[in-house]
């Protein structure tokens, strides 16, 4: 692993980094991938759909006429995310690669070094507050404490009859007084709207999944972006090159904590780790 570039207090113990070996045991041992709770016929559908044309399964990118072939995004799920290649598989498990999600997790510590070592302006948000805040907001933390400008969402940004807060430094849709899982690109697209407003510098880097990371992607912005099987968008973006990087594995298991193991070694492969 890379030597860590400062020490960092986080907010929370983490684990000890795993070794590879180690993550890649854990991602399958608690379903992060390998056998994940994503039926393969949720998939298809959202594949077809995506294929077909609908806006809300494009996550915020414009995805034109190019992947109107369902077969040709099951192609590059199979290669990029690890779902079954047989068009023939219609219903039953379907499968995260783990090997790809570590190499995945592998090239977003190179991207968060990167900008720890430029003491870049990052922006973290989340649309699986109840799965991945924590995961989100620890990467925040240390990028902070090396430097960073982990960029405060502008006040009173509305988006789809929500209003975009920050925890840790992570932005977050909420209504009703509640943190809402969210696929829409609309409460991304405010907050860089409020950005420019406010004549501030949009983000170096941008952090996130769903419709957070496809439309920061498509603003132009270097973007990591995180993905289950059944968001397919992301990945098209990144065979494009609109992502940097989009890591596959399952958005919401069971206990947000099984993602700890996994932002660990991230923290340790950045060289961000105390």
């Amino acid at each position: 692993m890379p030597q860590p570039l400062l020490p960092v207090s986080l907010p929370l113990p983490l684990p000890e980094a795993p070794t590879r070996h180690e993550l890649l045991s854990h991602l399958v041992r608690t379903r992060i991938a390998g056998d994940v709770a994503t039926p393969r016929e949720n998939n298809l559908d959202h594949y077809r759909k995506l294929a077909n044309g609908d806006r809300h399964y494009w996550l915020g990118l414009e995805l034109g006429e190019r992947w109107a072939d369902e077969q040709d995004v099951l192609a590059v799920m199979a290669e990029r995310c690890g779902v079954s290649d047989d068009p023939d598989y219609r219903t039953g498990q379907d499968t995260i690669d783990p090997e790809l999600t570590v190499a995945a997790l592998d090239r977003a510590a190179a991207e968060l070094r990167k900008a720890a070592e430029g003491r870049a302006r990052v922006l973290f948000a989340t649309g699986h507050p109840g799965a991945l805040l924590d995961m989100h907001g620890t990467l925040a933390t240390a990028l902070r404490a090396a430097g960073c400008d982990i960029v405060r969402s502008p006040l009173r940004v509305f988006a789809d009859e929500g209003v975009i807060v920050q925890f840790q430094g992570v932005a977050v849709y909420e209504r009703g007084a509640s943190l809402w899982h969210t696929h829409s690109p609309e409460p991304m697209a405010g907050v860089l709207y409020g950005l420019e407003q406010a004549g501030e510098r949009l983000p170096d880097l941008v952090v996130a999944d769903h419709g957070w990371a496809g439309r920061a992607a498509q603003h132009g912005l270097t973007t990591v972006g995180f993905a289950d099987c059944n968001d397919p968008a992301l990945f098209l973006g990144e065979a494009e090159g609109t992502l940097e990087v989009t890591v596959p594995l399952d958005d919401h298991v069971v206990d947000p904590r099984f993602y700890e193991p996994m932002t660990a070694y991230v923290l340790a492969a950045a060289g961000l780790a105390g």
